[in-house]
């Protein structure tokens, strides 16, 4: 199952940042576990599409993304 990409940023865009429940309102939406989610919005994230329907909130994730994983790799040392 592929989720659409304006159904993807239209629920990250609308969904608070620090707002516990994101696990269950995944599963509740979509149908799919909250892994999977992920995976299908960091593959979206860098596609044209996802840039040109919403810059900022794309800009912004992608940000948060890459900090994490360049964290994930100081931890891994």
């Amino acid at each position: 199952m592929m989720i659409p990409t304006r159904e993807l940023l239209d629920f990250e865009e609308a969904w608070p940042r620090w707002s516990g429940r994101k696990d269950e309102a995944i599963r509740a939406r979509f149908g799919v576990t909250p892994a999977r989610y992920f995976q299908m919005l960091h593959r979206v994230l860098d596609t044209e599409d996802a840039l040109t329907e919403r810059p900022m909130l794309v800009l912004r994730l992608r940000r948060l993304r890459d900090a994490a994983a360049q964290e994930q790799r100081r931890r891994a040392g």
